[in-house]
């Protein structure tokens, strides 16, 4: 079992490292996680702690409502759930850089969304092919719309995908493809 979570914090002027080792920051310019391997669940509270007190030194403010945890539950066997931390929710999925993860590590919440928007953006593509757009632009937008949104860090969660999600993401490029526009 692991936990990630999610502290929303403005820009860190100075270096922050976990207390506990085996715990890893991911920073981000605005975002910043924090991995706590199961091993290491009795440090979450110290290590919020040593966030908060960090955030205060450093004149930042620690957004709570902003922040979330969530807990690895991959594991077939029914395991204890650590207890609340205080202030922060416990969430089924979190949006890591416009990437929804649930709690199983799948990332087919993440497949459904964009495959609606690639849905609707082919859809707008062919109002625009009716009424005159050039094939060339329509290529254009579709390779820059459709194919970005699909392909957008791909290289991060394509192995949290299942064979599922795998072929919806390719029934969208065919139906692209069908439509004349990829």
């Amino acid at each position: 079992m692991d936990w990630i979570g999610s502290a929303k914090m403005d820009p860190c002027p100075t270096l922050i490292t976990p207390l506990t080792l085996g715990n890893v920051f991911c920073k981000y310019p605005d975002d910043t996680y924090l991995v706590i391997p199961a091993s290491n669940v009795d440090s979450r509270t110290r290590e919020i702690e040593n966030i908060r007190s960090w955030s205060c030194a450093n004149n930042l403010n620690l957004n709570l409502i902003k922040s979330s945890e969530i807990v690895d539950s991959m594991r077939r066997r029914q395991i204890q759930l650590p207890s609340l931390l205080e202030g922060i929710p416990r969430v089924c999925s979190l949006n890591i850089l416009r990437i929804t993860i649930n709690s199983h590590f799948s990332v087919s919440e993440h497949v459904s969304c964009v495959i609606g928007k690639c849905a609707q953006t082919i859809q707008s593509l062919r109002i625009l092919r009716s009424h005159g757009l050039c094939n060339d632009a329509l290529h254009l937008v579709c390779r820059s719309t459709v194919i970005g949104k699909l392909l957008y860090a791909v290289n991060a969660w394509w192995g949290f995908t299942s064979a599922a999600d795998r072929q919806r993401m390719e029934a969208i490029v065919k139906q692209g493809v069908r439509s004349g526009l990829c």
